[in-house]
């Protein structure tokens, strides 16, 4: 899938969304896959029980990340 990888920095682990960055982490509590988006003004996190469906809930949940913030004319990164 074009756009989205990821990546082992550290402890860290990472997955790119389309130039966004975004923490992977597992929830044992829920047993699924947590991701955040660490580079937005704002928050925009997802979850899913597999990655290929998590690649997919980032996309959608940035989707409307940057909708809004097209709409009311903020910067949707981090400065």
């Amino acid at each position: 899938m074009a756009g989205v990888g990821v990546c082992t920095v550290g402890t860290c682990d990472l997955m790119d969304i389309d130039g966004y960055r975004a923490t992977v982490e597992y929830d044992p509590d829920i047993e699924m896959l947590r991701d955040a988006f660490v580079d937005l003004n704002g928050g925009a996190d997802f979850y899913a029980a597999d990655l290929a469906k998590l690649r997919e809930e980032g996309r959608q949940s940035l989707k409307v990340f940057l909708q809004m913030c097209e709409e009311d004319h903020v910067e949707p990164r981090k400065r």
